[in-house]
């Protein structure tokens, strides 16, 4: 079960000791889109069945070639153990195994992994333990993260009160119309917020110990990602979530280039259509430069942090840097509500970045929303102080 929370205040001294200043909101429980309106408080995943993922893939297997695709149900697994259990009962080496994204332990979960075809004849070792094979198919290529479009989410929230049903209409309806703040959720960042230290740590070359390629990687990310939800928070502080600036960088919805907003008047037109979002920092050395007064509004985050661009030099792809959308539209937002609570299905796309990468739209996000509760879920992706999520 998630652990249900006041939203913290303000941060304790001890969470960033490197010189990191009190930001001005919380990245990690950002402003929300719908602060005036009440929550309907309740528990999720107290249950694994009150939290359904399904993957929506980007294609579907060939039928023909050296690598098999295996659409599996698993309840209750974590991720970190995933991968390692279809390599050991298909015997195979682990880096063999391809998945296309993360999902959740406390769930029941729906999603293609590929192995090499030579395991086909062991495919029967594969169920028990949570496990459990759907259907099959060969396929050309190994599967690989991001290879999806999106995740379909069907989730209970238990114990809500179904007296604050008209507001929660309210909230959907204004987030269907809006559009949901694109934050990282609370499992970014680990335990605590650890991850965000460990990932100063690194930036500044202070972390004494030796860490695994994986740690090291994802600790710097949740940096990265730490410092977005600071300037988009800002930004919807400031009431400008659906405002363009000049020298925003806009990305074309759903996916598409960059470009920077010049004749603003009319980029605006296009974004209340649709036709764009705005497109906040992912900070690397590489990221596509925002100018004029978008680029003071995110050079303000860095300097409040004590950070600058050089910081982000001579860590390679690493701290590449790209542009993340400011907000996903959700156009198949429906609910129900029935004795044990409220019933949520909507659909996140796998295009939260302005550009083709592995993403991470957060159902968490959403559900803080409706909740109006600190979700503090971490478990949906490893925590670098845990040694044995890497």
């Amino acid at each position: 079960m998630v652990r249900i929370a006041d939203p913290p205040k303000t941060y304790t001294s001890s969470l960033f000791p490197l010189a990191m200043h009190m930001p001005l909101i919380d990245p990690l429980a950002p402003p929300l889109l719908t602060p005036d309106l009440l929550g309907v408080g309740g528990r999720i995943k107290v249950q694994p069945d009150d939290f359904e993922v399904e993957e929506v893939p980007s294609y579907e297997p060939s039928g023909r070639g050296e690598h098999l695709f295996l659409w599996v149900q698993k309840r209750d697994v974590g991720p970190e153990f995933f991968a390692r259990t279809i390599a050991q009962r298909l015997n195979v080496p682990v880096n063999t195994v391809g998945t296309a994204g993360l999902k959740d332990r406390h769930a029941v979960t729906r999603q293609w992994v590929s192995v090499p075809a030579v395991a086909e004849p062991l495919l029967k070792q594969l169920d028990g333990g949570g496990i459990t094979l759907l259907k099959h198919s060969r396929h050309e290529n190994k599967l690989k993260p991001g290879h999806l479009r999106g995740n379909t989410f069907t989730l209970l929230i238990r114990d809500a009160d179904q007296s604050k049903a008209g507001f929660a209409s309210a909230i959907l309806d204004r987030i269907k119309s809006h559009g949901l703040p694109n934050y990282y959720g609370p499992q970014r960042f680990g335990r605590d917020g650890g991850n965000i230290e460990l990932g100063l740590k690194c930036l500044h070359g202070t972390q004494p110990k030796r860490l695994r390629p994986f740690v090291y990687k994802f600790a710097l990310s949740a940096l990265q990602s730490f410092l977005f939800n600071d300037y988009l928070g800002r930004r919807v502080a400031d009431g400008l979530f659906r405002t363009v600036l000049p020298g925003d960088v806009m990305a074309k919805w759903p996916l598409g280039g960059l470009f920077v907003a010049e004749d603003v008047p009319t980029e605006q037109a296009r974004f209340d259509s649709r036709e764009t979002v705005t497109a906040g920092p992912m900070f690397g050395q590489r990221t596509f430069a925002a100018a004029g007064k978008a680029a003071e509004r995110e050079a303000a985050v860095l300097a409040d942090h004590k950070l600058n661009e050089r910081n982000f030099a001579g860590f390679g792809k690493l701290m590449g840097g790209t542009r993340r959308h400011n907000m996903v539209y959700i156009d198949d937002l429906t609910t129900s509500w029935e004795p044990a609570g409220l019933w949520l299905r909507f659909t996140l796309p796998s295009g939260c970045y302005a550009t083709v990468l592995p993403s991470g739209c957060y159902a968490t996000v959403l559900l803080r929303e409706v909740m109006k509760a600190e979700t503090t879920d971490t478990e949906a992706e490893p925590s670098t102080t845990d040694e044995s999520a890497a």
